[in-house]
């Protein structure tokens, strides 16, 4: 680990084995040495540095349908990412270039946390 300066998000999870696989597709993996205490809580990380926790929650406290949560992954591989998970894309085909400045396409997880993926758009000069 070599990042200390950074924001990771903790999220939680109804089944710690579906939001893991999940997260995997997006290029998550465990970090090693997990295994005391990985049916609780789960660190991941990507190779370009990106980093979630997962965590399991509480019975009854994360409905689906009524999920609160958001995540926003930054990454040049969006035109990728969107071609093998197009068939999940909320809304569209996607990627869709935004009125902000971004090329993204959104995703539910198994939890119903949005997930949306993007990158900046270079701008035009």
């Amino acid at each position: 680990m070599d990042r200390i300066d950074c924001l990771v998000a903790i999220l939680p999870c109804n089944d710690l084995d579906r939001s893991e696989a999940f997260y995997a597709r997006l290029g998550f993996h465990r970090a090693p040495g997990q295994e005391a205490w990985q049916q609780t809580y789960r660190i991941l990380s990507r190779p370009d540095g990106a980093r979630l926790h997962l965590r399991k929650s509480e019975p009854g406290w994360l409905p689906p349908d009524r999920n609160p949560f958001g995540l926003y992954l930054y990454t040049r591989e969006v035109a990728a990412l969107a071609a093998s998970l197009r068939a999940e894309i909320i809304g569209g085909d996607g990627p869709e270039e935004t009125a902000w400045g971004t090329l993204e396409f959104a995703l539910s997880d198994p939890d119903g946390t949005l997930v949306r993926i993007g990158q900046p758009v270079p701008e035009k000069s």
